[in-house]
C-alpha cells in the first residue's frame, strides 16, 4: 500500500503535467490561447497558415477536410481573436476569401507549441 501512495505523489509524472498544465493556464493570456488553439480544426487551421499564408476557404477547406460550416464557424472564432486576417476579394468574376496568420496568430500558436513541446520533455524525462 505504501508503494501505491508513493506512485500518486507529488513527484508522479501526472501530478508534474498537471502542474505544468495549470501553469500554462494561470494567465489568461496563455487560457485564451489555449482555449481556441487546442481544438482540432483551428489547430489545424494555424497549422496550415504558418506554413502556407495566405490560403483561399477552398484550399483549407480541401486539406483540412471539413465542411464550409465547419470551416466558417471555426475561422471566425481565430478572426474575432485576431489570430488570423480575412481578405475577400474578386478572381475572374468569382468571390475569393483567402486567410492569412497575423502577428499576434504567429506568437499564439508558437506559445502554444512551446508549451506543448515542454510537455513532451517532460514526459521523455520521466519515463521508467
Amino acid at each position: 500500500m505504501a508503494a501505491r501512495g508513493k506512485k500518486r505523489g507529488a513527484d508522479s509524472r501526472p501530478a508534474r503535467l498537471l502542474t505544468a498544465i495549470a501553469g500554462h493556464l494561470a494567465d489568461d493570456s496563455g487560457a485564451e490561447v489555449f482555449r481556441l488553439v487546442n481544438e482540432r480544426v483551428r489547430l489545424g487551421i494555424l497549422s496550415a497558415l504558418a506554413v502556407s499564408s495566405p490560403m483561399s476557404f477552398g484550399q483549407l477547406k480541401a486539406t483540412l477536410e471539413v465542411t464550409d460550416g465547419n470551416l466558417s464557424v471555426h475561422t471566425r472564432k481565430l478572426e474575432e481573436a485576431g489570430f488570423i486576417a480575412c481578405r475577400k476579394s474578386f478572381r475572374d468574376r468569382r468571390p475569393l476569401t483567402e486567410y492569412s496568420l497575423t502577428a499576434k496568430g504567429r506568437a499564439a500558436f508558437e506559445h502554444y507549441l512551446d508549451h506543448m513541446q515542454s510537455l513532451i520533455e517532460m514526459m521523455k524525462e520521466s519515463k521508467p
